[in-house]
Order: C-alpha cells, then structure tokens, then sequence
C-alpha cells in the first residue's frame, strides 16, 4: 500500500468527533467567507445548494451534522476514485484483492443511510443520491480494471482521466464480430503453445499460456496506432512469449519456426553464429483496414531481459525524425512497446533510468506503453522475496505514470486497457503502464517442474481452465456462438499446423539441411580500407571562423570567451583535443552527416575543453555554434544525460542502429563509468552483428590515463574491449594525438561497414603542447594506425630497443632527452591489428635485439595480454618480446599522488635503461595473423 494513505487508525475525517470544529469553522465563514482556507469555502458554498440558503445562515446543531454527511459523502467518493483499484479482482486465479477500510462509508463517519439522504446534484452527478452514485463509482472503479491516476502531479492529467475513465468510452462492450475476433485468436495463441509443446517434448520455448492474451493486446495496440494516424510500433519484450508474438503480431510464418525447431540455421557470409529463437527480433509489415500500413518492429535482446527497454526508445527517436532531421520529430507516429516480466521491472534498474529519461529533451519519444506480463513469481522467486511493494508496477508512480491493473482472463477488459492506455498517451506524449496479472502454466520454462518450489500456486494453475477456455464459455453463454464454432476454432488450428510441420519436415529430408561449418578460430579481422578524411584548409579556416562567431547580444563568459578565441591563433599550429573535435563534426555536418552526442556533462566536456553550448551570462539563453553553419546539410545535437550509463549507452545504440546518416557518440565522464553499461557492452555492442545480424556505428568516448588521480578514475578498462574483439565486431583505438582524433571521427561516420568505435580519450593531454597538432595533419593527413618514432634512416642502426606503446605513456616517455638506442613506436588502432604495418616498422629497424611492449597499466590490464601473441606474430620467433609497466595488481591504479609518480618514473627509466643483451633476427614482414 501507498505511504501516503490515511492512517486507518484515525478517527474519521467527517466523524462526530469533528462536528464542533466544522460548527466553528462554518461560523467564520458566515461572518467572513475570507478568513477560512478556499477549500471550505467551497464545501460552504456547495453545502448551500443543499437547503436552497442564498446567503450564510447561523448553523444550529441539525445542519452541523448534516454537512458532515455531506463532507464524508464527498470524501468517501473521491475515496473510490484513489483506491477503487484495490477491490479489483485482478487475479485470475482468485486471489482476493486487498481492499481498503478507506472503501468504506465508515471510515468518513458516514452510512449507507446517510449516503441515500445526500442528494448526489450538488456533488456533480447525475444521479439521484450519493449512495447511487457510490454504486456507479464502484461498477468503474472496482470491477474488470483498476486505475491508478491521482498520483499525478498535473491537475490536467487527473481530470481527463476521470472524465475518459468515467464516460466509459474506451472500455465499451466489444462487437459481435470482436468478440468472434478475440476467439479465433486465443485459439490461435493456445494451439500453437499446445501444439509446440507435444511436437518438441523438453524444447525450451518460454511459453505464453497464462497471459495468452498479450497477442489480442498488441493488435489492439497495432489498430489504436493506425486509427490515430501512426505508421510505426517497436516492440521490446522478453522471451516469454516471444514466439507466438513474433507468429502472431510479426507474422513470422509457422514454417521457418517449426523448421528452426528441426535444427535448421543459416550461417552468413559474415560468420554469424545466431541466437535462440526466442531472443530473435523481426521486421515487419501490417496493412490495416483501409490501407493503412504500419511498420512493426520486434527488437532482438539477449537474456538480460530488460536492457532492451533504451534500445528500443532510441531506435524510435531516431526513426520519429521527418525526413532524417533530427530537429524535426514525428513522435506521435511511432509508438515503443516494452513489455516487461514483473520480477525484473521490479529489480533492473535498467528499467527506473529508462523511465527517468522518458521525459528528457534529449530522449523523450511521446511515451511509451509499457505491459508486465506479470506471472506473479520471478523463475522460481515469490514476489514476497522478489520486491518492497505491494504491486509490482509501484516504480512507476515515482515517474508520473499512471497505472492500470487488469485481469489477464477478461479480454474484453485487457483490450480497453490499451485503449485507455494508447489514448492516454497520444493526449499527453507519456508513458503509461498496463499491470497484466496471469500466470505462468509450467515453470520458468517447459524443463522445469514448478511444484518444487510453489506447490499450492501449481496446484490452483493446473485446475484453471485457459483464457480460450473461459472466452469460449463466455461466447456461449453470451448466444455470440455455439459450443460447436468453439470447437472448430481449435481444430481448424490444430489441422493448420500439423499440415505445415509435415511439410518443413518433407522439406528438410528432401534437401538435406546443411548447419554450416563450425571452426574454432575466426579469420583475422581485416583494418578498414584507406578513406580520404583530410580537408581543404581553407575550409577548416572559415568553418573554424563561424564556430568562433556568436550574436554580439550574447553574453559569454568572458573567461571562455578567451579561451574559444585562442582557437584563431592555434588553428596553424596549435589545435588541442576539443578544437579538433569542433572541426571533424563542423565538417561532418557541411558533408551532410548529422552527428548526436549525449553523457553526463557532454555538452561543456568533463575537462572543460569542449564548450559546444554558450551560456548567456545575463539571460541564460545558449547558442551552440554548431547548429549555426550556414552550408550544414546534417543536424547536430549535444545533451547532457542524466546520471545513468546503462540506459543512455542502451539508448544511443538504439539510436545508432537506426540512424546511419548520423555520427552517434555517447561520452563517459570517466571511462571508467562505462563499467555500469557492462551489459550493453557485451550482450549489443560487442556480439549483436554475430547474433543478430545488426550494425551499428556508435562511438564511445572513454577518458582513460594514470594522473595520479587514484584507481577509479584512471583506466577505461582497455583490456576488457579488446577481450571482447573478434571477427570485425567492433574498433579499438587510441589515439595520440587531436589530428588523429579528428581523422578516426570522420573516418568513423563514412565507413560503410557500420562497428562501433571504442576510443580511449585523453584527460592531461587535452590541451598538452607536445600533443598538439597543426592545420597541415588535418588537411593533408589522415588516420594512421601506427606511428613510427622520426628517425632518420641513418640513425636507424643504432636503435637496440624497439619500443612499442599508445597513449598518454609515449609523452611520458619522449619528454625524457633521447637516448640513441631506443625508438618508441605508437599503435593507434588496437582492433584490428595493423600485423603488415608493425611488421614493416620492426624490418625498418636491422639492428634491434628486443621488442618492448610499455604500458601505464598494470600487466593485467591494459592492452599487454592482447598485443603480445600479436607482436610476436609481426616480428617473428627470434625476437625477445619485453613487457614494462606496472606488476600484476588487483586494482588499476595506485591511490596516493607519490606512489603514482614513482611508478611512472620507474617505468619510463626502464624503458630508456641501456640494453643488456646483443642479437640480430631475420626479416618478417607480411608474417603472421591479426
């Protein structure tokens, strides 16, 4: 129950204990209506009607106590308003609801004989008294479905919901021909769950049965979209039921499921190793009456069953631009669908900061419609130890959403919960959230035996007819149809499916299946073609000019208004981190690519160094340069996200799988903090082309280097990604410098073969002198995947060490004076390998006795476990391969400043010490795997 209820312990608010001070109060308003509070000038007002009194009249003691009858009638009705949904029988396994003593006349110190004297006109109601209208209230408020809407904030919001709850046109009587509609597809959503079940014995498949009702639900939603001129539904869900949704609402046909049961798959060209079927997404098309055609989209997620919930609004508010314009959305036009379990909306938090997000500018799509399928126990968890309230929809209530609870046996009332729900949304662009309480028929899945764990819940589900079953009677009973079109229904099903598995099955025996080859180790990943991403100078300058021209009535801060005006002077030789980042997406957006970036703090950079919105000092107003290009073709946009990693990464991939015009980058405030969207990482990012067969060019940005700023601010945890590197999935870079930086940005966003791109990002270098780059790298380089230290040919002889680093180290390491017999080398793309270029760098040097590998991280992190086997492949079996850098350690860094600068120090020392051993080894280029 709410906290914010009454105490049950209270004496009544109207009770006769209160009769003197309502005697009281009712005098003062007499003498003065405006020395009492407006609420009970009001009740006064109204009482006044009552005994036809044209003006305040002394109150003897019989009208005392009939305005507490009229103050406990009106009580107790705005009562059945508020917890109306407590007496609603929304277990379909007959659980009693909960009830409240606030449901009853006695609590407001009334009776059902007080009730009948009250005349209900004065009270806004139609009818006679208020005792009849009690009754009315009850039929609406405590009967098929249960409301959960004056929690709301707005006023607005609360009163449409009265009046659309109350004037029950969305919850009308479905038509004969509905009704015959919903019945053909029970049978359809329980044949197929039947026939599955006897036709692969101890298949796992997740089945419906229980909320079988979902499917009628979603068309419904499918219908409510076209009826209100939508083109688009995108559906996340779990993988309950995913299979007779992706039969049923996507129309994925009963062949290709059944003939995945048989064993059949297709291995892709690209190596894809596929998934379960019943994490499998699919695209689709409907035509509804009319003509109109909506586009369906079932979004593939693996287990981690409510990580999809972001994806999904980020692939709608990247498919709601019009015309690919991101400052142009159809929000109303397509519409995402989460469909929970309800023991993990109740424990992801996954699913408070998708929430938390639905009303942001950056994020916001015009509502979602959210269902839990709720089972009522979490695999094999009962909800006493699965959450802390009493429904488990009761997150919702902190985000403004309202709530309708509904019992997954009546259709008729499943159905006009959504239509509630999708004319709530399209009146408010809000989220709102349907509680469907079923059950689940067999265990967490068909392996499993249920009555182990919750052996009186099993007992009840095994004697509950199913929701076809009880429909069906219902049908009859109603004279709508008879028990024979009942029974036709299900054996017309039955001889459908039969037929079409007797034919996959002739098929597959005809043709011989092949399951494709399985090998243990993937080719190496070839590095991306050569792309041009260099860029006129004359263009960088007057793109340079425009992003340091503002209104001369904005007011910058003057301090920033100097920094951003230095930029003039360091354009030829001076361009540091963010003044590179400014001119790849000024360049970008001239080209017609839009570039989105969003993470905490994005929009001025955690460093202070990317300013891309200026603030008015006087008004508050802002101006972002980069919306201001006058020859722009794409949209740029910048927003802070709230403090959440997992749903704003899940959100920005959505978007990015979507938008392939678009450079999409998500930036952590500390690389670290990526750790929180671990599960985006690994179950989208990292494997979704391999299960999935999906793209996407999001870009991380992770700043990662030791400072001396202690362990959780340090690493990005570099050794993670590259773990996770295989087949071509994604690109790992560190770059080294702002040109390079701005090279792999443009060369990201032209790319045809869409991977993500995880880019290790400075803190100290960002305005680091020796980092800097000049006019010349931007306009005549391009993206080098390894740097060769400068030194002439010559001199090359004299090099014992070759010394092979990235990132922030190598500065550590050339600030030291030279030293004649070492070179440092800088690889820049991790993944994939550059193998030829390494190895043409190691030939180029003829008298090297080892290789080092150099790292700020300790051994066990950073890129040393993945480089080494790789080195080793580029320079040949002769060659002693060195590791220097911090020991094995537990964490990443060092927490005090002085430890972390002797560590550098030594480092650094040993990478320059005087080699101790001599050896020559023969040429190797073009030798070994990526």
């Amino acid at each position: 129950m709410s906290s914010t209820r009454p105490d049950p312990t209270a004496p009544p608010i109207a009770s006769a204990f209160n009769d003197g001070y309502i005697a009281e109060v009712y005098e003062a308003w007499r003498r003065d209506p405006q020395s009492v509070d407006e609420s009970w000038r009001q009740f006064f007002r109204l009482a006044q009607t009552f005994s036809g009194t044209a003006a305040p009249a002394p109150a003897p003691a019989h009208d005392a106590a009939f305005l507490r009858k009229v103050a406990g009638a009106a009580a107790y009705l705005d009562a059945i308003r508020y917890y109306g949904h407590l007496a609603v029988q929304i277990d379909p396994l007959g659980s009693p609801p909960p009830g409240a003593t606030e449901l009853t006349p006695e609590f407001y110190g009334v009776s059902d004989t007080d009730l009948a004297e009250v005349p209900a006109g004065p009270l806004g109601f139609t009818q006679e008294t208020a005792a009849d209208v009690a009754r009315w209230l009850r039929s609406l408020y405590s009967s098929s479905l249960g409301a959960e809407y004056e929690h709301l904030t707005e006023e607005e919001e609360r009163i449409w919901f009265r009046r659309t709850f109350e004037a029950n046109e969305l919850r009308r009587t479905l038509t004969v021909e509905e009704k015959r509609d919903v019945l053909r597809r029970l049978s359809e959503v329980d044949g197929l769950e039947r026939f599955l079940g006897r036709a692969y014995q101890g298949n796992k498949r997740f089945s419906i049965e229980g909320t079988d009702v979902l499917v009628p639900m979603l068309d419904a939603t499918i219908e409510g979209v076209a009826e209100a001129g939508g083109h688009e539904v995108i559906i996340g869900m779990a993988h309950r039921g995913r299979l007779n949704v992706l039969t049923h609402v996507m129309g994925k046909p009963y062949a290709e499921l059944f003939a995945e049961f048989e064993g059949k798959h297709i291995t892709g060209d690209d190596g894809d190793t596929g998934d379960v079927k019943y994490h499998l997404g699919l695209r689709a098309k409907r035509v509804m009456a009319g003509g109109r055609v909506v586009e369906l989209v079932l979004a593939p997620n693996p287990s981690h069953l409510e990580f999809v919930n972001p994806v999904i609004n980020g692939l709608a508010r990247a498919h709601q631009r019009a015309g690919g314009d991101a400052n142009s959305r159809d929000a109303a036009g397509v519409l995402t669908v989460c469909v929970h379990g309800d023991a993990s909306f109740a424990g992801e938090g996954v699913v408070a900061e998708t929430f938390n997000m639905s009303r942001l500018r950056g994020y916001k799509v015009g509502g979602t419609l959210h269902i839990i399928v709720n089972n009522q126990v979490g695999f094999t968890t009962d909800p006493s130890d699965a959450r802390s309230t009493f429904f488990a929809s009761d997150l919702a209530k902190g985000f403004e959403v309202p709530i309708i609870h509904v019992n997954a046996d009546d259709p008729e009332a499943c159905i006009a919960s959504i239509r509630l729900g999708i004319a709530y949304r399209r009146r408010f662009a809000k989220d709102v959230l349907i509680d469907l309480v079923g059950y689940r028929r067999h265990g967490h899945n068909e392996t499993d035996e249920p009555s182990f764990t919750q052996p009186r819940l099993y007992a009840r589900i095994k004697e509950h007819p199913t929701v076809r079953e009880l429909w069906g009677r219902r049908l009859v009973a109603e004279g709508v149809a008879t028990a024979d079109d009942v029974a036709a229904a299900e054996r017309e099903v039955a001889r459908k499916l039969e037929g079409t598995l007797d034919e996959v099955k002739a098929s597959l025996a005809k043709t011989g299946e092949h399951h494709g080859d399985e090998s243990e180790d993937g080719p190496p990943a070839p590095p991306p073609a050569d792309i041009d991403t260099a860029v006129r100078s004359e263009q960088l300058a007057a793109l340079n000019e425009r992003l340091l021209t503002w209104p001369e009535s904005l007011h910058v801060h003057p301090t920033l208004a100097k920094t951003l005006a230095r930029r003039r002077e360091s354009l030829e030789s001076g361009i540091d981190w963010g003044h590179a980042e400014a001119l790849a997406f000024a360049t970008l957006l001239i080209e017609g690519t839009s570039v989105r970036m969003s993470g905490q703090d994005a929009e001025r950079g955690t460093f202070s160094h990317r300013q891309s919105v200026l603030h008015d000092m006087a008004n508050g107003g802002i101006y972002v340069p980069l919306q201001h290009l006058p020859q722009a073709k794409g949209t740029f946009e910048v927003y802070n996200s709230p403090l959440s990693e997992t749903a704003v990464m899940g959100f920005e991939y959505g978007y990015s799988t979507a938008a392939d015009d678009t450079l999409v980058l998500w930036e952590a405030q500390f690389g670290d903090f990526a750790n929180v969207a671990a599960p985006i990482v690994d179950q989208f990012l990292a494997s979704d082309r391999a299960k999935w067969r999906q793209d996407s060019g999001l870009v991380l940005l992770l700043p990662h280097g030791y400072e001396g700023q202690g362990p959780e601010h340090s690493s990005a945890r570099l050794e993670r990604f590259l773990q996770l590197c295989a087949e071509g999935n994604m690109r790992v870079v560190y770059p080294s410098t702002p040109a390079q930086y701005f090279h792999v940005l443009r060369r990201q966003a032209k790319l045809h073969d869409r991977r993500p791109l995880v880019l290790m990002q400075p803190k100290s270098l960002l305005r680091l002198k020796a980092a800097a780059s000049t006019l010349t790298d931007l306009s005549a380089g391009m993206f080098r995947a390894v740097f060769d230290d400068a030194i002439p040919a010559a001199k090359r002889d004299d090099v014992r060490r070759l010394v092979f680093c990235n990132g922030k180290v190598y500065y550590d390491i050339v600030a030291q004076p030279r030293v004649p017999h070492v070179a440092v080398v800088r690889v820049e793309e991790l993944y994939p390998w550059a193998h030829d270029d390494v190895a043409r760098i190691v030939d180029s040097y003829p008298a090297i006795d080892e290789v080092v590998w150099a790292q700020e991280e300790p051994k066990n992190m950073g890129s040393w476990s993945y480089a080494a086997p790789r080195l080793r492949a580029s320079t040949g079996n002769a060659m002693v391969i060195r590791y220097v850098g911090r020991p094995e350690r537990a964490s990443p860094a060092e927490g005090y400043l002085s430890a972390h600068q002797a560590e550098q120090a030594r480092i650094v020392a040993e990478v320059l010490e005087v080699p101790k051993m001599a050896g020559r080894r023969k040429s190797v280029a073009g030798k070994g795997t990526g």
